[in-house]
């Protein structure tokens, strides 16, 4: 009887809320543990760990086992393998199902949603133990277009001595708000941009000259880069390259989109979240909190031209 009062979204939201805290034990359980079991994919800087692979089989599992007719798409390519049952997670948040559905998204059914899954945000950094860039994500997208997700944070306040509560989770739904933080602005004239600390190249650097900071900070994670604009630690993530991919910004972007700021490519183009799409973000990341044309507007026509989308 409870599973009809309330409608298909928030269900999904509240368990994903759950299961993304799970995934996010998990990770912290890995390094506890002392073996990361390091594989490069692709290139140095691309890698996976085992808490890529725990945390994504959890979620995905956890997910699929619920809402049985979702379309789920994880950032790792793992083998279909019978999944330990401590991996699953079946609560749900319930302060979530407490919140009205918005009305557009009332009658969603399950096989209308496509999760995007990036199982551990940051792994580059979660090596080399920059923990506070790692972040979980899983986002929610309805007719290619991105409406809720769940950004859990498994090592927030990890550097605030040992009776602090580790991490944290931030969830938003489009036409509802996003929660879990204290949503704060970069002060007035203040030109701050974040970028990746390990995947820059020229046209990236080009990007970020072009808007002429005051500062720049590097560091990993898409995840991690948003928390930083609705934190006001930063006013623009700058990322012109490819690289970034659907998974990494699915999550981050309602985040943003839920309180008032704004995520596109290099170009301005909406990015498209449905499960036919590429998997690649080809033509970059430009993501603001407030001041979107002041940024946009400065971003060289030679970057541009280099990034096709």
């Amino acid at each position: 009887m409870m599973a009809s009062r309330h409608t298909v979204l928030m269900r999904l939201v509240a368990s994903a809320y759950s299961i993304a805290q799970k995934a996010g034990t998990i990770v912290r359980g890995v390094i506890a543990e002392g073996d990361l079991g390091i594989v490069e994919k692709t290139c140095p800087t691309d890698l996976q760990t085992k808490a890529d692979r725990l945390a994504q089989m959890s979620i995905c599992s956890s997910l699929a086992r619920k809402f049985p007719k979702l379309t789920i798409i994880g950032e790792e390519d793992l083998p279909f393998e019978e999944v330990d049952q401590e991996l699953i997670e079946d609560g749900q948040w319930e302060e979530i199902l407490k919140q009205p559905c918005p009305s557009q998204y009332s009658t969603i059914k399950e096989e209308d949603l496509v999760v995007w899954v990036d199982p551990l945000d940051g792994t580059k950094e979660y090596t080399e133990g920059l923990l506070d860039n790692v972040t979980v994500l899983i986002g929610i997208a309805y007719e290619g277009k991105a409406i809720a997700g769940v950004i859990n944070q498994p090592y927030y306040n990890y550097q605030a001595g040992p009776d602090a509560m580790l991490g944290r989770t931030i969830w938003g739904v489009l036409g509802l708000g996003a929660f879990g933080f204290q949503l704060k602005e970069v002060p007035a004239g203040k030109h701050i941009i974040t970028t990746t600390r390990s995947h820059s190249n020229k046209l990236v650097t080009d990007c970020v000259t072009a808007m002429n900071p005051d500062d720049v900070l590097r560091v990993g994670g898409a995840g991690n880069k948003i928390i930083q604009l609705i934190e006001g630690k930063a006013s623009a993530y700058v990322f012109a390259s490819p690289g970034c991919k659907k998974w990494d910004t699915c999550a981050p972007e309602v985040i943003l989109h839920a309180v008032g700021g704004k995520l596109t490519d290099i170009h301005g183009n909406a990015l498209q979240y449905n499960k036919e799409v590429k998997h690649m973000n080809s033509a970059g990341v430009l993501a603001t909190l407030r001041n979107y044309d002041y940024y946009a507007s400065r971003v060289p026509e030679s970057v541009k031209n280099a990034l096709v989308p």
